[in-house]
């Protein structure tokens, strides 16, 4: 199994430690540095900054919104990215949220499947170098009856095929994300379920594509935290899971509390959601199970997070991204440095 870093969001207070998180995962040998984006900082950006400032780790997007972009934009950006990195990038891709895609980006938040198929389509066909020229529901290039014309990429890509991942959630997503995907970008990941919570649905995906999960990367996000009081580096975590249970996206469509639901946690993730949104954010941290928790994060000692690690390798994960947290970028690094150490002791080093 293989260790990533994920830096969040630009902006939220960690910025200036960011890019020694990036470059001490680097010098301990994970495999790739993850960025994200919402409705604040954008991605690539982020990306090119720490590639231009690191040796031999990856640089992936988790995830670059599809509602902000063109397919063809996107594939001008992972190829541009990957020949700067010298065939570093790895392309992650979502669909977001109806709040962000509708409110933020004007894009109608509909039939987001058909929409995230037919973009993967035009990136790869883009990103192939051949002239690109499309018939879909969503998209079609050039558009009839006007000037366009069918047009090839320009930038050669340092690799033939870049990885590309997608953020999935939902039983049909996952499905379509075995089928069609690289990898698969989970979030809230518990060992003990995540056969049925998403492994199962992946594999179906990649069987009616005639393939098998040989080669297909499970990189779940795991936050991390190293200590001895296992309760209270949980508190840590508790803004963190209410916000997603509780308040990501509208009571009718929260990807995060129906998969707080399908583990398990139908009350409780009615709680949350029930409380957060009526504005009692406290009480929603206050109502999130500790065992939710422990299961989808790593806490404890390094014995305590090897024992885990081996438990997610178990599962299928092959990718085991860490969001390492801490106070202070000594607090960060420790935790970082934490990971490798667990990972070796758990006998997962390949």
């Amino acid at each position: 199994m293989r260790l990533g870093i994920n830096l969040g969001y630009w902006g939220a207070g960690m910025d200036g430690d960011n890019l020694a998180v990036a470059q001490e995962a680097d010098r301990l040998g994970y495999d790739v540095c993850w960025a994200a984006e919402a409705y604040g900082s954008d991605a690539p950006t982020v990306l090119s900054w720490v590639a231009a400032q690191t040796e031999s780790i990856d640089v992936g997007s988790a995830i670059l919104q599809i509602p902000a972009r063109q397919p063809a934009m996107t594939a001008m950006t992972a190829a541009t990215l990957d020949s700067l990195s010298g065939g570093r990038f790895r392309l992650g891709l979502g669909v977001s949220g109806p709040q962000v895609s509708e409110g933020w980006y004007g894009v109608k938040f509909d039939k987001p499947l058909a929409r995230t198929r037919e973009y993967v389509e035009i990136v790869r066909r883009a990103m192939s170098r051949e002239r690109l020229s499309y018939e879909g529901e969503h998209w079609t290039l050039p558009l009839p009856g006007g000037p366009g014309k069918p047009l090839k990429l320009t930038v050669h890509p340092e690799r033939e095929h870049i990885p590309l991942y997608i953020a999935a959630i939902g039983p049909k997503n996952l499905e379509q994300t075995g089928e069609i995907a690289d990898g698969a970008l989970l979030i809230f990941p518990s060992a003990e379920h995540l056969e049925d919570t998403a492994i199962r649905h992946l594999r179906a995906g990649r069987e009616k594509a005639g393939l098998t999960m040989e080669g297909f990367d499970v990189c779940p996000t795991v936050p991390l935290a190293l200590g001895d009081d296992i309760n209270a580096l949980a508190d840590i975590f508790r803004p963190y899971t209410a916000l997603y249970v509780g308040g990501m996206g509208s009571r009718k469509q929260n990807f995060y509390n129906q998969l707080a639901c399908r583990m398990g946690y139908e009350k409780e993730a009615a709680e949350i959601q029930d409380k957060y949104l009526s504005g009692d954010k406290e009480g929603a941290a206050a109502a999130v199970p500790h065992e939710l928790i422990d299961s989808t994060t790593l806490l404890g000692s390094v014995e305590r997070i090897a024992d885990r690690m081996r438990a997610y390798a178990a599962a299928g994960v092959t990718t085991l991204t860490l969001a390492p947290a801490g106070f202070t970028l000594d607090e960060r690094l420790a935790a970082l440095r934490a990971g490798t150490d667990a990972l070796e002791r758990a006998g997962l080093v390949s």
